[in-house]
């Protein structure tokens, strides 16, 4: 499965395929909600992060993938993967509590553009931190510019009411994990 996703060089192609694994990731996101409901007893933000599962299982592969990185360092990203799409929730709230004077849609946007920034810095600095991640800031930069930018898709969710569907998940993993995948194949070159 992993090697039909990617291979060792990224062509456009490959990243063609990964940006497809990060929408179908970004599908299956929600849809995890009522089965993450139906764990009793468990802390609210441990069940966020079990929402992750898809995405982080994508990043997993990447990462094995597309880096010398050792296996447990995958799962290390994988982990990041999880806590940063809690801080991106937990980012997105408290900054609609913060603008409660402002429009719905406006509080909307700017939580998700803070949402965004906060998931996709926090997976930039940990995967960063692993022993083959990119050390230089601008390897990162469009993953950061790319998943703050999705982030405000948030507001369009909103909108439309959407539930077990998203418009934000699908198109912000699809980015991050283009871009993450350009980030460590730059790793690799350097």
């Amino acid at each position: 499965m992993a090697g039909a996703i990617i291979s060792p060089g990224t062509s456009r192609n490959d990243l063609l395929k990964i940006a497809g694994a990060g929408v179908l990731s970004g599908i299956l996101t929600p849809l995890m909600v009522p089965l993450i409901d139906r764990i009793a007893g468990t802390p609210g933000d441990f069940r966020i992060a079990l929402v992750a599962i898809p995405f982080a299982a994508l990043v997993f592969i990447l990462v094995r993938k597309l880096a010398a990185n050792p296996r447990w360092a995958a799962w290390i990203a994988a982990l990041v993967t999880m806590i940063a799409f809690v801080a991106a929730v937990n980012a997105a709230i408290l900054v609609d509590g913060q603008a409660d004077n402002a429009a719905k849609a406006v509080r909307n946007v700017v939580s998700g553009l803070a949402g965004g920034f906060v998931g996709a810095g926090l997976m930039a600095l940990g995967i960063a931190l692993l022993p083959a991640g990119p050390r230089s800031a601008p390897a990162w930069l469009p993953m950061l510019a790319t998943g703050t930018v999705a982030g405000a898709l948030l507001a369009l969710d909103n909108a439309l009411e959407l539930d077990l569907t998203s418009m934000l998940y699908p198109v912000w993993q699809a980015g991050v994990a283009t871009t993450l995948a350009t980030a460590l194949q730059r790793s690799k070159l350097s």
